[in-house]
């Protein structure tokens, strides 16, 4: 392969790399769509908040949920079928979405985004007058 070939494989790639070893999932999601905003809700067992980071850029929305190892020092386990790994996911959403209004609240293993419809992306009623 020619170092062309290489480069441009490396520089087109869709993954995000890793900085951090262990263990990466992909969330499960519910997504509504309301009258005023979508709604994201996000399986993150074991994050914090202060463990989360989302990014929204240009239509493209990266939830990021870093979970700390429950596995101390020296345990001897008799058994270990509960696997802890960081959580990443990334999603199309486009241009729609009111940025500077998302919010995001985590409970209970779950995190809820609220992205509110841009005042363009929302759907108008149109009154129908008769002459």
């Amino acid at each position: 392969m020619s170092d062309t070939a290489l480069e441009k494989r490396v520089m087109t790639t869709d993954q995000p790399e890793r900085t951090r070893s262990g263990r990466t999932y992909i969330p499960a999601v519910d997504i509504v769509e309301k009258d005023d905003e979508l709604l994201l809700m996000a399986d993150v067992p074991g994050a914090k908040a202060e463990g989360i980071d989302i990014q929204y850029e240009r239509g493209e929305l990266t939830l990021t949920a870093r979970v700390d190892s429950r596995q101390p020092e020296q345990t001897n386990w008799l058994a270990c079928e509960y696997g802890v790994g960081d959580f990443v996911r990334t999603f199309q959403v486009g241009e729609g979405v009111d940025a500077a209004r998302i919010e995001a609240e985590v409970s209970n293993g779950v995190l809820t985004l609220h992205l509110p419809k841009a005042e363009a992306a929302k759907t108008r009623k149109i009154a129908v007058k008769t002459t």
